[in-house]
């Protein structure tokens, strides 16, 4: 069996960047999600436009998409990337109660984009929980994680179907 190896870090355990020069381009997308548990009433009072900062749910998505943009400046060791495209969609669940939020990022390049969407889907669950926070504090970020992913040396990848 082959073991893992972290790609970040060096034969004496010390942090560096990845020189990803001598990588392919290709497209690369990553899809991330996330959700926000909260009360129903909450949950009804940003869905009806009634919080006291404002559009929960634009601003949300806002934040996500730049977010995305500046994950190289948040994460360590990340590359500031050329994203071709970042998408946010925050959808009620009245289940929960609360949002899913799932985020895309794109581009053409020689590294993935799995940071930037998931970065996206923490930030814009960050801005529902600031925006909402003063009609329930009791809410809670869960679920953040990648989703799938396509391109590059390692392929297409996607989370089994584990019941989440």
């Amino acid at each position: 069996m082959t073991k893992a190896r972290l790609t970040h870090i060096g034969a004496s355990g010390e942090a560096h960047m990845v020189d990803v020069g001598d990588k392919a381009e290709t497209e690369r997308v990553a899809v991330a999600e996330g959700a926000v548990t909260m009360d129903a009433a909450t949950l009804r009072t940003i869905l009806a436009g009634d919080a006291r900062k404002g559009d929960v749910l634009g601003t949300a998505r806002l934040a996500g998409i730049m977010a995305a943009k500046k994950t190289h400046e948040l994460i360590p060791l990340c590359h500031a990337l050329l994203l071709s495209k970042v998408s946010v969609d925050i959808e009620p669940d009245e289940a929960l109660p609360g949002l899913r939020v799932r985020a895309m990022a794109k581009l053409k390049g020689r590294t993935g984009v799995e940071m930037e969407a998931l970065t996206a889907v923490a930030v814009a669950c960050l801005t529902i929980y600031d925006m909402a926070k003063a009609i329930d504090r009791g809410m809670a970020i869960t679920g953040v994680r990648l989703i799938e992913k396509t391109g590059g040396k390692s392929g297409d990848w996607r989370v089994p179907d584990d019941g989440r």
